[in-house]
């Protein structure tokens, strides 16, 4: 079996990895971090010189100390290192139930000793129970950690190695028994960001329930376990309909679905969920219905009002569909657990010589040339909530234009100018103070709409760029680079005007007797709406999105009118490849993409041309980027991929596991290379698959 090789992260100070993650451990909110391995090594010509290494890693079987100990044994010995030996090793896991850290320290050569540590490092004894729970978190962070093929998750942390932590139907037993033992202590782990509460049917424990489940394609072993659980609470009806849904026992959800929304009426997961299940048959008129009362069920969770939103616009409702956004509740961002380590001396990333390629390798001190006007696209930043009203305010854009959604967003929402008018028509003797809702009218955005750290928005003012003419007209050189790109931009995207925001409204200067006389007569606005901060601010975000969308369309057009090249590096292309897949616009993305791939190999670029071939069912292509898609998770220490996995497992139903094997043979790279992919094969055939029978 290959497995990843082993990055070494090596400290200025001896265990100065432990204590920082020991420090860190009373700021832990869910999950927790991927487990930390730390290793002394001893130099074999002197004695006495000790050294500290360490690297991260998730799918590691947590279940008891002897597990976690057989793991630190197996990379005690390193063949390109002859000059130390190992002499102690501690693996650290996080139980994110009971909070506390499982510690099992190797003496090498000597014996182990397991224990944890607390909030308040204090040392306490590891029962049976504390390792059951940790773990199923340890599946679960494998899961939540895991990439998705665009390479994202495996540059936020380096140096983690990831495991598939379920090879086995019998691994598949004990984590489904875990999970069903533990399955009410769920909201204890918190939740994804678009949760404001967690509960019993959405935490994190359920988020990796049903990826696991979906990547597998274990439909039948997710039914089993919800069927148990939810004849103790009937609010699991929600997740067990998911699951038929998906496995195409149409008729069977949809009885659970009314036998438990006749018993709760008011849960909105189950509301959703039917909602999500009418919109997808094309019974709008069903799916508003239930869309709207799972609004009334929550009206404080994001979700209920992004499914109303969505329903709105596939009925073409345009302006309910912006009133609807526009009373999202919008959750500050959080990051996961991400491990807060000290500068290291050294970091050594070997590469595994079975996953050598020269299509995939990179050069090491090479950056890309990327214009600044790229560099400034806030949406590429956003997440959360935030991310997904944006998609939706896109996906409008998308089917009306923009000229028409400045229109609707002019009739629903009250604008600046006519706010204006009609205050100084009212009230002519006040004056204006300096404060932040006179500085919001100028167009400068709330700090806290823009921080990285208050909402998930990049740093930076959003609004700052969106004038200046000299950044977006600096083109690179280029024989295809027309001095009008942005003017012609300027002209064909109408940059909208601002509106009044309930900031605004609801300011210090408001409270005067004039100013109630004033909005008293305000008539002509009582059929709008204020528009909230954050979806003003993701107008304008909007805005630039096009523009600069714009000026790459017309410079293309050109180049290729005038027979030219048309030249951007590859981290350019990646970003305008990105840029059009926000904007809905996707041959264009996939165009971008495979421009980036002709420069230089790109995880994310490929995952961007898999999508393509995917909708269009090409078999024979689509394992071509998978297969190098799988080498390059190998080569930065991840053999565990659920995105590509279940990928696969799909290609496998439709064509059979006999074919997809000789497919992937049949190419005409290194054998070591193809036996990556094997693997991932081979784990559909254990897990006995559709379409691997024969």
């Amino acid at each position: 079996m290959i497995t990843p090789a082993v990055p070494e992260i090596i400290e200025e100070e001896i265990e100065s990895a432990v204590d920082s993650r020991n420090e860190a451990l009373p700021a832990l909110r869910e999950l927790g971090p991927p487990d930390l391995v730390h290793l002394v090594k001893q130099s074999i010509k002197s004695g006495n010189k000790q050294s500290g290494v360490y690297h991260h890693v998730t799918g590691i079987d947590a279940s008891s100390s002897a597990s976690l100990a057989a793991y630190v044994n197996t990379i005690t010995y390193n063949p390109n290192d002859k000059s130390s030996k190992v002499v102690s090793g501690l693996y650290c896991c996080y139980n994110a139930f009971s909070r506390v850290d499982m510690r099992v320290d190797v003496k090498i050569p000597g014996g182990v000793e397991s224990y944890c540590i607390d909030e308040r490092g204090d040392k306490r004894v590891a029962s049976d129970a504390l390792w059951m729970e940790t773990f199923l978190c340890g599946v679960l962070r494998a899961y939540a950690y895991a990439d998705d093929g665009s390479g994202e998750s495996i540059k936020k942390i380096i140096g983690v190695r990831r495991f598939d932590p379920i090879t086995s139907t019998e691994m598949e037993h004990k984590f489904l028994d875990a999970a069903e033992r533990l399955f009410f202590k769920g909201p204890q782990l918190g939740s994804e960001p678009e949760v404001q509460v967690p509960n019993n049917v959405s935490n994190h424990l359920t988020t990796g329930l049903i990826n696991y489940i979906h990547t597998t394609g274990r439909y039948t072993s997710g039914i089993n376990l919800f069927e148990k659980l939810r004849s103790r609470d009937m609010e699991v009806s929600s997740l067990l309909a998911r699951v038929m849904l998906s496995a195409d026992e149409e008729v069977q959800a949809v009885r659970l679905l009314h036998d438990a929304i006749a018993k709760l009426p008011m849960d909105y997961s189950l509301l959703d969920c039917q909602a999500t299940f009418c919109q997808g048959k094309g019974r709008l008129d069903w799916a508003l219905e239930c869309a709207k009362r799972g609004v009334t069920a929550a009206p404080s969770e994001f979700a209920t009002w992004a499914k109303l939103a969505e329903v709105y616009v596939a009925l073409e409702q345009w302006d309910l569909a912006l009133l609807t956004l526009n009373s999202c509740p919008m959750f500050t961002y959080q990051e996961k657990d991400l491990p807060r380590m000290p500068e290291a001396a050294r970091i050594l990333l070997p590469v595994l010589p079975e996953s050598m390629l020269d299509e995939i390798d990179e050069v090491s001190g090479t950056y890309d040339e990327v214009h600044p006007s790229l560099r400034k696209l806030h949406a590429a930043g956003y997440k959360g909530t935030f991310l997904k009203a944006y998609s939706i305010l896109t996906e409008v854009t998308a089917k009306i234009g923009w000229d028409q959604l400045l229109r609707v967003r002019s009739q629903v929402f009250v604008m600046e100018e006519e706010y204006r008018s009609e205050k100084q028509t009212t009230s002519t003797t006040r004056t204006s103070h300096p404060n932040a809702s006179t500085t919001a009218l100028r167009g400068t955005p709330s700090p806290g709409i823009t921080s990285a750290n208050s909402d998930g928005h990049p740093d930076g003012d959003a609004y700052s760029h969106l004038d200046d003419e000299d950044t977006l007209n600096e083109k690179q050189s280029s024989p295809t680079n027309s001095p009008d790109s942005a003017t012609i931009a300027d002209k064909s995207i109408e940059k909208p005007e601002h509106t009044i925001t309930s900031e605004v409204v609801k300011s210090g200067n408001d409270d005067s007797p004039d100013a109630a006389k004033a909005n008293s007569k305000y008539t002509q606005f009582h059929n709008k709406r204020l528009c909230e901060r954050w979806l003003d601010n993701h107008f304008m975000v909007l805005y630039e999105d096009l523009r600069i969308y714009t000026i790459w369309r017309t410079d293309m057009a050109r180049a290729q009118s005038e027979s030219s090249d048309y030249r951007k590096s590859a981290e350019e292309w990646e970003i305008l490849g990105g840029l059009a897949e926000r904007l809905h616009h996707f041959p264009e993305a996939v165009e971008a993409y495979q421009a980036c791939l002709r420069v230089k190999f790109s995880p994310k670029a490929m995952k961007g041309v898999l999508k393509m071939y995917e909708l269009q069912g090409r078999s024979g292509e689509m394992l071509q980027v998978l297969i190098r898609l799988i080498t390059w998770q190998y080569r930065w220490y991840s053999e565990f991929s659920p995105r590509l996995l279940r990928t696969i497992r799909k290609l496998i139903e439709t064509e059979g596991a006999v074919k997809v094997r000789s497919i992937v043979q049949a190419t005409s790279l290194p054998q070591p290379v193809l036996d990556l992919t094997h693997r991932y094969v081979e784990l559909c055939v254990a897990f006995r698959s559709n379409g691997t029978e024969a």
